[in-house]
């Protein structure tokens, strides 16, 4: 198990300081970047709200997000199946027809 290293984020313009393993820190800041990024976004396209509701539309998409993505490794999961099963086909074919 490695070290955890302490981390200073910042989260729509709030200071956190995370204990973190050290493999994991370009994931945590660029988490954070992507999370300032769509703060920034909403806030030009929904004027007038709070940063809690801009935290909450953030978490919405970070949501969806993974829904998505989660939907994309089980269609990969099935396609790689479906190859599988067409490479012993073929395979078989080949076997029986030399």
């Amino acid at each position: 198990m490695s070290e955890l290293i302490p981390v200073n984020i910042v989260v729509a313009d709030r200071n956190y300081r995370l204990k973190i393993e050290a493999e994991d820190e370009e994931m945590v800041r660029k988490t954070a970047q992507t999370i300032n990024e769509k703060i920034a976004q909403f806030k030009t396209d929904f004027a007038g709200k709070d940063t809690q509701d801009y935290l909450a539309m953030v978490l919405l998409w970070f949501a969806t997000e993974q829904k998505d993505n989660a939907k994309l490794a089980l269609l990969a999961d099935e396609t790689s199946k479906q190859i599988k099963e067409l490479a012993q086909s073929i395979d078989k074919a080949l076997e029986d027809h030399p």
